[in-house]
């Protein structure tokens, strides 16, 4: 019998292989070409095709000339938001499309709480807290876990708030959602862990004035918002000696209560399942009676006006940042300054038009008002630009920015700039797991529900006048800030054209290791 069993294991290989060599030979044979050209002409009747008539000439049309359907307006997915005992806010949205399930949690906290002689606290206590494990499992075990089952958990810590998430296969949800709470709720912070965090970071710290875009929009926010503002201060190498174990775990009480966190889950899941599996995960977590959400730090310009310089001599270009302090999203003017943005930057913006284009000193160049959730935002030019052309360049977005604020914008630019912003604000929530985090974000920061509705209604509302009057009240030429990173002594004509004053800046990373002499 068994060897019968290999004969006829044999037969069938020879048939297989035979069978592997025609189809390559077919495929070898086949005029993929003449095939794909016959799929892809389309079938036209001469008589009504100008490409295909001989007797009429084919123009192509002009971009302006396309016509779009109009954005439709933004609808929600079914949702449901309620509330634990413990006060954890949760947010539930069926998506069956595929089976997966993908979750996120909102803590309010951020690096702009954390001590100013311990900077890069947050980050290592957001990064520590998943890369350490937790109580009942070790990091190995933890990952091991994950990776069979081709799952993820991740948390951090940004400026402005925590973050934490986790995606599954349906079928391993009970396994991996029970691991994400974990994660939240038991970490270990271990020590070893820490310490390769730190290692990591101080890496990070002697890299940094390797690019110079990094240096440019690093040293940028120093001058608006001040170096030792929460906003603009960056971790040193004394700064992260100062930091142990103890201070992660202090950092983490501080503000990882369930009353204090909001929970998004979207995917493949049964919401009544979904209910009982939060409430035995998360249910027994003790919120703090006496936890209140801390107070933001103050913000104000630090300096107002002035052309400062960072000298980077192997540099052949110029990397510049014109701007000044901006506002929040919550600005009653923030829809029509979006449509200014629309205006002034991207192709078919004024300043790529201009100073790209027409006048050609510009490898890249922008311009718009950027704001934030709950604090002030900046509004920022700049670009990359030839070093003999620096200077030339930033009298052009100067000269940019008085144009729009004391001539009135053509009605086909608004239309453009209307239709670009809403196009691109509708990208925002191509699937519901996008839909779902910005619902979240909104309550974090506490918009209103409604804030995407109103403001898709009053970027359609925006006129002519809008545009002229936010960009007179907001944008401040006599407070700008100018700064260019580049080679001192390829910049002609000098920067001294623009300010009889320029400030360099020292961008030597405080206490790097001198080099030994050898013997």
């Amino acid at each position: 019998m068994k060897i019968k069993r290999k004969r006829h294991k044999k037969k069938v290989k020879r048939l297989l292989y035979s069978l592997l060599i025609c189809l390559a030979f077919v495929l070898v044979s086949f005029d993929f070409s003449s095939a794909i050209a016959q799929q892809v002409t389309p079938r036209t009747n001469p008589r009504t095709n100008p490409q295909t008539n001989p007797q009429t000439k084919y123009t192509p049309k002009h971009y302006t000339d396309l016509q779009f359907k109009p954005v439709g307006e933004i609808k929600l997915p079914k949702y449901e938001r309620y509330q634990l005992e413990n006060g954890m806010i949760v947010y539930l949205m069926e998506n069956h499309e595929l089976p997966l399930v993908n979750g996120s949690a909102l803590i309010n906290t951020g690096s702009r709480l954390e001590p100013g002689n311990e900077v890069g606290l947050a980050e290592l206590t957001g990064g520590v807290m998943r890369t350490g494990g937790t109580l009942q499992h070790s990091p190995d075990q933890l990952n091991q876990m994950l990776e069979q089952r081709a799952a993820s958990v991740e948390t951090g810590i940004g400026d402005t708030s925590g973050s934490a998430g986790f995606e599954a296969l349906s079928e391993d949800l009970d396994t991996v959602f029970g691991l994400f709470a974990e994660v939240l709720q038991q970490p270990a912070f271990v020590e070893d862990q820490l310490e390769l965090a730190k290692t990591q970071m101080k890496g990070g710290i002697a890299r940094r004035n390797d690019s110079p875009d990094e240096i440019a929009q690093r040293e940028f926010k120093k001058l608006i918002y001040g170096e030792n503002s929460p906003y603009a201060r960056i971790p040193e190498y004394a700064s992260l000696n100062n930091i142990t174990r103890d201070d992660l775990v202090k950092f983490y009480q501080q503000y990882y209560y369930p009353n204090n966190m909001i929970l998004g889950i979207e995917g493949d899941f049964d919401s009544a399942k979904m209910k009982s599996l939060i409430k035995q995960t998360f249910g027994k977590w003790k919120a703090n009676p006496k936890f209140k959400k801390p107070q933001l730090p103050e913000v104000s310009q630090a300096k107002t006006g002035g052309v400062f310089f960072v000298n980077q001599p192997q540099l052949t270009q110029s990397n510049v940042l014109i701007g000044h302090i901006g506002g929040k999203l919550a600005s009653p003017d923030y829809p029509e300054l979006d449509v200014m943005n629309g205006i002034l930057n991207g192709f078919g913006g004024r300043l790529f038009n201009e100073v790209r284009s027409r006048q050609g000193i510009a490898y890249s160049v922008y311009g718009y008002w950027s704001p934030r959730y709950d604090y002030p935002g900046m509004f920022i030019a700049g670009g990359q630009t030839r070093s003999d052309a620096t200077v030339q360049f930033v009298k052009a977005i100067q000269e940019e920015i008085k144009r729009i604020q004391t001539r009135p914008v053509t009605p086909q630019e608004l239309a453009f700039a209307k239709e670009s912003t809403l196009n691109s604000f509708v990208f925002n929530f191509q699937d519901p797991a996008q839909t779902l985090s910005r619902l979240m974000r909104y309550e974090y920061y506490g918009y209103p529900k409604d804030f995407l509705f109103t403001y898709q209604k009053e970027v359609e509302n925006t006129t002519v006048a809008d545009v002229q009057r936010v960009a007179k009240e907001h944008l401040k030429p006599e407070n700008l800030v100018f700064l260019v990173v580049g080679n001192q002594t390829a910049i002609n004509p000098p920067l001294t054209q623009l300010a009889s004053q320029v400030t360099p800046i020292d961008i030597t990373i405080p206490g790097t290791p001198k080099p030994q002499a050898s013997n």
